[in-house]
């Protein structure tokens, strides 16, 4: 009888093992899963090219877009939102450089939007959706330093050469002791050895200056009121717009731009609550002298899918 109960026992261990194996087995044999793909929820002549979202950037506006250091390939914070805004209706996406002619680019068909509009540019003649990612001329300030500097104060800022920033630092503080650097790297490293006070910058590209140099700086005040960066879309194509406004908000939403932001500037910019320097107070309620076409502030992109680390280059 106990050698009945053994052989039984064994008999069924032998039978539950061969189940096992065989159901490893099957479960070896079958191919990974790949989601399906996204059907297109635009087509032509919503856009230019079925299956394709043809968006125009500008290479020479780092961190926005620019082509990295080890290959040709274009990246930057527009190049993953136009990734994005292509997933979500299902296409492909195709980048073109249109450099800052954003309105022939899309009034001659090369492109079914452009990303890195000024909102605040009211000489466009095409359409620009809501902010994706405030900006401003910002003072950057070392950390400990959060005083608000005004005109009789006699600050030391340094800022790029000929650039927006410069200006503006020019026109409201004229009793400052002015720094103009080649590049903006320079300007941060001045600010690190404690040879100025503050610097000058575009909010966006001084973020990602301070944060690819590991430099502990901090948002102090805005020479200008926020404004932001935007999508354009031919004024005509209504359903472009709505779809891109919809979308754009549901990423905003959703946390995806936050993601990017994080990725290439370390933080989240939020403009909102910063101070307003006295002459950006002012020229909110009166009208100031236009500024000058001036050398755009930046640095050279970092290798391919990074969004920290790499070397500031000299600004574009």
């Amino acid at each position: 009888m106990k050698r009945l109960k053994a052989f039984l026992s064994c008999g069924i261990a032998a039978v539950c093992m061969a189940a096992m194996l065989a159901l490893m087995s099957g479960c070896s044999s079958q191919e990974s899963y790949t989601p399906p793909e996204k059907s297109p929820t635009l087509s032509s002549p919503t856009i230019g090219k079925d299956g394709v979202l043809r968006v125009g950037v500008n290479t020479q506006n780092q961190p926005l877009a620019g082509q990295s250091t080890t290959s040709s390939k274009i990246v930057g914070i527009d190049v993953d939102i136009a990734a994005a805004l292509a997933d979500s209706f299902g296409l492909k996406l195709e980048l073109v450089d249109v450099g800052t002619d954003f309105a022939t680019a899309l009034t001659e068909g090369k492109v079914d939007i452009v990303m890195g509009v000024d909102k605040s540019d009211s000489d466009t003649s095409f359409w620009k959706s809501e902010i994706y990612l405030p900006t401003a001329v910002a003072l950057f300030s070392a950390e400990g330093n959060a005083t608000v500097p005004t005109n009789d104060m006699k600050p030391t800022i340094a800022a790029q050469v000929a650039s927006k920033s410069a200006w503006a630092v020019t026109n409201e503080f004229d009793q400052a002791v002015f720094s103009a650097t080649s590049d903006l790297p320079s300007a941060f490293s001045s600010l690190a050895a404690g040879e100025v006070q503050y610097v000058a910058s575009d909010a966006v590209i001084g973020t990602y200056a301070a944060h690819i140099a590991d430099n502990a700086v901090q948002i102090v005040a805005l020479m200008q009121q926020p404004s932001g960066y935007c999508v354009g879309v031919l004024d005509s194509n209504t359903d472009l717009k709505q779809a891109i406004s919809d979308t754009l908000a549901s990423l905003t939403g959703n946390g995806v731009i936050s993601v990017i932001e994080k990725k290439w500037l370390g933080t989240t910019l939020d403009l909102a609550s910063v101070a307003l320097t006295d002459g950006a107070t002012a020229a909110s309620t009166t009208t100031t002298t236009p500024e000058p076409e001036a050398q755009p502030e930046g640095e050279e992109a970092p290798a391919e899918g990074e969004g920290e680390g790499g070397e500031a280059a000299d600004a574009a």
